[in-house]
């Protein structure tokens, strides 16, 4: 199969990243939020902590889907899969994204480490995500006449 193909496929992928990259920012801007009440002890909205959880949730299903565009799609171009630091940067970030809102699952007083587990990991998928989207670009570059 070629590329033109597959046209369809890295539009859906490109969307999806984008929203992708929207949540991660909803979602810091929200955790953000829930960090200074909790600090300054103020009351935080009863509707604040689900839709923080609704966001990451739709975020693990955005990466899970890429992972799976991308999958199935150089499987289609090329037949093969490692043509590039995009897959090992790509895996990267989906298990950053799984350990993520794993961690978020057992934040509480019963586990004290979770909640500073959870942060740490999303700094560093600050970072997974400007890589995964980098080497994206260069990959893209490759088809733009």
């Amino acid at each position: 199969m070629n590329l033109p193909d597959f046209v369809w496929l890295w539009r859906i992928a490109a969307w999806s990243m984008g929203f992708s990259l929207v949540a991660y920012f909803l979602l810091a801007a929200s955790g953000i939020w829930m960090f200074y009440l909790r600090r300054t002890r103020l009351e935080r909205p009863s509707w604040l902590q689900p839709l923080h959880y609704g966001i990451g949730g739709t975020m693990v299903a955005l990466v899970l889907l890429l992972l799976t565009i991308g999958i199935v799609g150089t499987l289609g171009h090329y037949g093969s899969l490692n043509h590039s630091v995009h897959l090992p940067v790509g895996l990267a970030v989906v298990g950053l994204v799984l350990l993520s809102a794993g961690s978020a699952t057992q934040i509480g007083s019963q586990h004290p480490w979770a909640r500073s587990f959870h942060i740490g990991t999303n700094i560093i998928l600050l970072v997974g995500f400007a890589l995964v989207s980098l080497t994206g670009w260069i990959i893209v570059q490759k088809y733009l006449p």
